[in-house]
C-alpha cells in the first residue's frame, strides 16, 4: 500500500508554539497530509533532520518541504538571532536541493506570525 502526503514540516519541539502550527498547518494542508519533524532548534542539526527529510520523500512521495525556525529558541540559546535562523534556513534550503522538491522556509514569532523568508 502507498502512503502519500502533500508535505514534510521541520520545526522546533518548543511547547510554547505548537498551538500556533497544529492551526497554520491544519489550515495549510488539511488534517493529517503533511509528515511533521519535531526537533529541538528545528533545522539547527540539518544533519540528522535531512535523513527524516529523505525518508519522508521515499515513504510518502511529499511534493513540497516547509522549514521553520522561531524567535526565542532554546536550543540556539544566545546565538539565535534571527540573522542566525535566517542563515541556517537557508543553508538547509541548499542542502535539500538533491530531493528536487520545493522548499519554503518560516521564522515563527512567539505571538504566532509566520515570516516567510526568501
Amino acid at each position: 500500500m502507498v502512503h502519500t502526503c502533500e508535505a514534510v514540516v521541520v520545526h522546533c519541539m518548543d511547547f510554547r508554539l505548537q498551538h500556533y502550527l497544529n492551526d497554520w498547518l491544519e489550515k495549510r494542508f488539511g488534517k493529517q497530509n503533511y509528515d511533521r519533524v519535531s526537533w529541538a532548534g528545528g533545522v539547527r542539526e540539518f544533519a540528522i533532520v535531512k535523513t527524516q527529510l529523505q525518508l519522508s520523500k521515499q515513504l510518502h512521495n511529499v511534493k513540497q518541504i516547509i522549514l521553520i525556525n522561531h524567535e526565542d529558541c532554546g536550543a540556539y540559546g544566545p546565538t539565535g538571532t534571527k540573522e542566525q535562523h535566517v542563515s541556517d534556513l537557508a543553508y538547509a534550503e541548499e542542502a535539500v536541493k538533491s530531493l528536487y522538491l520545493p522548499v519554503e522556509k518560516y521564522y515563527l514569532h512567539l505571538n504566532g506570525e509566520f515570516e516567510r523568508i526568501t
